[in-house]
């Protein structure tokens, strides 16, 4: 028979009743062992008892299964029972041996069948019964195997179960540990009444309270003793204080009554003081002593805003200050508002009607209502008369901006000559600029209140310097005069009020006068030079020499765009010397073919700051300060050594100053300018008219312009 049809062949299984599913297993293994003997040598013998024996060796002796056909009585062999007393290790090296036995059959078979033996031979089927029972072994280990792994799973599971119970455990005790934790903490976190009573020092406390109060002896070692005894001292003095209060309200209650009684006989006297002070009018008038305008200006100061007020007290006494606006309104704004309840009469009623008819303000007309309500003005403001010793006179209107909390300011300026001759002079006593930069980087074009940029967001207002026009300049001196002071001004002297006024009103008042005056100065200036005369005072006579040949042909004023597309400029401009807030000016000063032009740069703050020069020459071809060493010689003369041009204090004549040493330093350029290029004598155009000791000097050539006096020469710095 062939291997395949004993593959084939289903065994004979012996089913029984009883036993655990491995004893069924158990003999189902069995009967296909019993069924391999039987196709092999019984095949056609019926035997009453069949005894399987495995013959591999002592390894499988305890797995003898005994089947008994006749009276189906069957003894079950349990191997959960072997599995326990099997080593593993023992199990895998049997597994080895069996495989390596199994292998080795196989090539014996192979090489049977290589020499020639036949497929039913007995040397092969015998090897073939031995491979089966190797097989029987395989399956057996196994088996081994897969109930190893199902013990193993078993007692993992068993294992994580008592840990999840064991976890459970401690997440109840970590929950009642944080339940207890809360409780402890609401303990010690609870306030009692007495902790808000402010007590006195333990100190205190002993020094002042009785014995039978303070009681050192317990209180000393006991704070709640402590705790309770100073308590009770507490109470004794505030029974004590209240005693005095009821003592005290008493006697308030007396000195009422009597001012009350002189109020009465005051108020009887005040119409006899009128009539006296209406027929003392003329002699206030005769003795320019007007006690009654200074009664009227102080009762409407009364209703001015805080900062004004603060500004009317510190102005000095050689100042002249009114008040104007409409003291109706300012009382109003001063008086609390009131509810009233009166009932509406019929016009009313109408007139509400017919606002209710009305359409809707549109979202751009409540924006410029909400804009003009944050811009209102103060209805009073103050005027302050500025008088110089010329005559001239300058006025500073002060105004207060209720809802930002800035004061601002607009100025303009009385003289008593007449000063619309210069044309260039136009933008000096321009109300706009005036005070720009009275104190340095103060141009006045946003509100120093750092907190006015929130409340412009809200109302679309981009910039303050719209409005500059009509409310005026917010100025951080003006703001310092009526006491304000912001976190963006950079001052840490902590003054308010009264006393960062008086502090800063002096200087000033100092700065605006000399302001004015450097103005009205320059006004005079201008109206020579354009002119084309220079103004040189007496005292100043002997910075220049007796006879000066270039002269001065134009002066004209430029705007800013003007001066920065000028190329000889940008030097300056890179070198940011040049603000929006300067003055711009062209001079041009000639001497034969020779045509040197200087833009000026006048700083507000003058004569404080200097001005400043640029210059271009053009004389056989164009040259200037970075081209020309002795053009930047001439700059330096002009702008460097200012010092020396500064004249008699405060220094009111340095603009012209400057612009005469200009004139006599290009007659110094030009003059040795031919014995420098060639050493002959020069062309007949600049005849010499200067005595310099050197014409020349160093690898440069640079040129004498210093002017030495009395002697008359020119010389090298």
């Amino acid at each position: 028979m062939s291997s395949d049809a004993v593959k084939k062949r289903k065994p004979k299984v012996i089913r029984s009743e009883g036993g655990t599913p491995e004893a069924k297993r158990g003999r189902g293994e069995s009967d296909q062992l019993s069924a391999v003997s039987s196709h092999v040598k019984f095949r056609k013998v019926r035997l009453r008892q069949v005894k399987v024996s495995i013959p591999a060796g002592p390894h499988l002796i305890k797995q003898r299964k005994l089947f008994t056909a006749k009276n189906q009585e069957v003894r079950v062999y349990n191997e959960e029972v072997e599995l326990e007393g099997r080593d593993p290790q023992q199990d895998y090296m049997l597994y080895k041996n069996t495989c390596a036995a199994l292998a080795k059959l196989m090539e014996e078979i192979q090489e049977l069948k290589a020499s020639g033996a036949k497929d039913g031979s007995v040397e092969i089927e015998e090897r073939r019964r031995q491979s089966s029972v190797h097989f029987i072994t395989l399956k057996k280990l196994n088996r081994l195997a897969h109930m190893r792994l199902k013990k193993g799973r078993d007692q993992t599971h068993e294992a994580k179960q008592r840990v999840d119970v064991l976890h459970l455990q401690l997440q109840n005790l970590l929950y009642e540990v944080m339940h207890l934790q809360k409780e402890i903490g609401k303990c010690l976190e609870f306030k009692s009444q007495h902790e808000e009573i402010e007590l006195v020092s333990e100190e205190e406390f002993f020094q002042e309270a009785p014995a039978e109060i303070s009681r050192p002896h317990v209180t000393r070692d006991d704070q709640h003793q402590l705790t309770l005894a100073r308590l009770d001292w507490e109470l004794e003095q505030r029974k004590r204080l209240a005693e005095q209060y009821k003592t005290s309200l008493s006697s308030k209650e007396k000195i009422q009554k009597a001012i009350e009684q002189k109020r009465e006989y005051l108020s009887s006297l005040q119409p006899g003081l009128q009539n006296i002070m209406q027929a003392s009018l003329p002699v206030q008038e005769y003795l320019s002593m007007p006690f009654e305008h200074m009664q009227k200006q102080a009762e409407v100061a009364r209703h001015l805003p805080p900062p004004l007020y603060v500004l009317l007290v510190q102005a000095d006494k050689n100042l002249s200050v009114s008040i104007s606006g409409d003291v109706d309104e300012a009382k109003a704004l001063s008086r609390p508002p009131e509810d009233s309840q009166d009932d509406e009469s019929d016009s009313d009623a109408e007139e509400e009607q017919q606002n209710t008819k009305r359409r809707r303000p549109t979202v751009g007309a409540q924006l410029d209502d909400k804009r003009k309500e944050m811009l209102r003005r103060h209805p009073l403001s103050l005027c302050v008369d500025l008088k110089c010793k010329d005559g001239s006179v300058l006025h500073l209107f002060f105004y207060y901006l209720m809802n930002l909390n800035i004061l601002t300011v607009k100025t303009k300026v009385s003289t008593s000559t007449d000063l619309s001759g210069a044309i260039s002079a136009g933008e000096l006593l321009n109300s706009e600029s005036l005070l720009n930069c009275l104190y340095a980087s103060d141009h006045g074009k946003e509100t120093p209140n750092p907190s006015n940029r929130y409340q412009f967001d809200k109302v679309g207002i981009t910039t303050f310097a719209d409005y500059v026009a009509d409310l005026g300049h917010p100025y951080v001196w003006v703001q310092k005069l009526g006491g304000l002071q912001f976190s963006s001004d950079g001052s840490q002297s902590g003054l308010r009020g009264s006393a960062l006024s008086a502090s800063h009103m002096e200087r000033t008042i100092k700065l605006l006068r000399g302001r004015l005056q450097a103005r009205l100065s320059l006004h005079k200036q201008f109206s020579s030079l354009e002119h084309s005369i220079i103004p040189v005072s007496g005292e100043c006579q002997h910075l220049f020499p007796t006879k000066v040949i270039s002269g001065l042909t134009r002066w004209t004023m430029m705007s800013h765009q003007e001066f920065t597309e000028l190329g000889f400029v940008q030097h300056v401009l890179k070198a940011g010397l040049v603000h929006e807030t300067d003055l711009f000016f062209m001079a041009v000063v000639e001497r034969g073919t020779a045509r040197l032009m200087a833009a000026v740069v006048l700083n507000p703050r003058y004569p404080e700051v200097a001005p400043l020069f640029s210059l271009s020459l053009l004389w056989k071809g164009e040259r200037s300060g970075r081209s020309d060493d002795n053009l930047r010689a001439v700059e330096s003369e002009v702008n460097v050594f200012r010092s020396e041009l500064q004249g008699p204090r405060p220094g009111l004549q340095l603009l012209t100053n400057q612009i005469q040493r200009l004139c006599v330093c290009l007659d110094v350029y030009l003059e040795t300018e031919s014995q420098v290029c060639d050493g002959s004598e020069g062309p007949k155009e600049f005849p010499r008219e200067k005595m310099c000791l050197r014409t020349a000097r160093g690898p440069s050539r640079l040129k004498p312009f210093k002017y030495n006096h009395p002697q008359g020469f020119f010389s090298h710095r």
